[in-house]
């Protein structure tokens, strides 16, 4: 999804994954072209990596940081990643083939996570290899119909030249949160000489709802039946009925995002409930192995009232996925891959408005050396 939303422009010359379901889904939309390799990244070194790129990429899994998971941080087995792909990285430096720029995506908890320990190892390391660097944090509902604010923290090597209209002196909403800010506070002297706050323009203004993404007859699950529907409105507290009963009388059709969660009954005893948003906004997708449900959907439109799981087209729509884009057959596959997905235009707006001026900018210094 990161090379979707970087566009055609830019050729990838090195990919990785762990996972080689998602693998095959890679080349059945970008092809058979060799640059693909599944495997631990633990085992990757930077001679397997041709050339010298302009961007490297690494979005690590959240599953140890994210508020669903168990909060490892980056010691964790999977977020443990991060560091064999630094490893990579200091092989690409130390071979004379840094990258211009390396941006690493991940769940807002890395601002947190260990006390903050963790942001301020990813900080130091940016700095120990020679790059300015800074980060922001964008909700993907800027520009499709999900919750989803992940952190992006960007470095630039110190050789490539940065345009004074890219950075801002200081902290700018949205993008610098108040938990961003809150981490910057933390980090190391030193760290925050290298520290940069990047102005990125904020989007115009969304114009899709969650109701426009639903379809009417999906191809990977079923409607449930009247009596299914009405057992999970059983499930609802008498707010999350309330919200039921408002949509009921919107004037035009509904679509809510339900989760099922463990609640405290008034006795204290634990009981598994059915909360709903109407705000024309999914929440947010999560694997089952961040430690979430799947998401069911209600569609409400005036008394009638239907209901069942989104479906794996659906959740791509909400991931910015072209209807074109080729899924998993399989619905779990489906699922888990757009869940751990990074959202395609969140990653076009930054390819946009940052990547590719810096890279400008740097292609006609090279120009005017030679």
């Amino acid at each position: 999804m990161a090379r979707a939303g970087l566009g055609a422009d830019w050729s990838c010359l090195f990919a990785n994954d762990f996972d080689h379901k998602k693998g095959l889904t890679y080349q059945a939309n970008w092809g058979t072209g060799g640059e693909l390799k599944i495997g631990d990244i633990k085992l990757i070194k930077a001679a397997d990596l041709p050339g010298q790129p302009d961007l490297a990429w690494g979005s690590f899994p959240c599953q140890d940081l994210s508020l669903a998971g168990g909060g490892a941080g980056l010691k964790g087995e999977r977020s443990g990643t991060f560091y064999p792909f630094w490893d990579v990285m200091k092989g690409l430096i130390a071979a004379k083939r840094a990258p211009k720029i390396i941006a690493l995506e991940n769940v807002c908890g890395t601002l947190t996570s260990h006390g903050g320990k963790d942001f301020r190892a990813i900080c130091d390391t940016f700095v120990k290899a020679g790059y300015r660097y800074g980060a922001v944090v964008i909700d993907a509902a800027l520009f499709v119909p999900q919750s989803r604010s992940r952190l992006f923290v960007i470095g630039v090597h110190a050789d490539v030249e940065i345009p004074e209209a890219l950075l801002s002196p200081g902290p700018i909403d949205p993008f610098h949160t108040r938990g961003l800010r809150n981490a910057y506070d933390a980090i190391s002297a030193s760290a925050r000489k290298s520290w940069l706050w990047w102005n990125i323009p904020t989007p115009a203004r969304r114009n899709s709802t969650f109701a426009d993404l639903i379809e009417e007859k999906p191809a990977s699950v079923e409607w449930h039946t009247a009596a299914e529907t009405r057992q999970l409105l059983a499930m609802m507290s008498e707010i999350n009925l309330a919200k039921v009963e408002a949509a009921k009388r919107a004037g035009r059709r509904m679509v809510g995002g339900v989760y099922k969660r463990t609640r405290h009954d008034d006795d204290g005893a634990k009981v598994q409930r059915a909360e709903v948003r109407f705000d024309d906004v999914a929440g947010c997708l999560r694997t089952p192995a961040g430690g979430s449900s799947r998401q069911v959907i209600i569609v409400v439109d005036g008394n009638k009232i239907r209901s069942r799981l989104i479906s794996a087209r659906e959740t791509a729509r909400l991931m910015g996925l072209a209807d074109d884009y080729k899924l998993p057959k399989n619905y779990n596959e489906a699922y888990h891959l757009t869940g751990d997905g990074v959202a395609v235009p969140v990653v076009r707006h930054i390819a946009h408005h940052l990547f590719e001026p810096l890279l400008r900018v740097e292609r006609k210094a090279e120009w005017k050396a030679a």
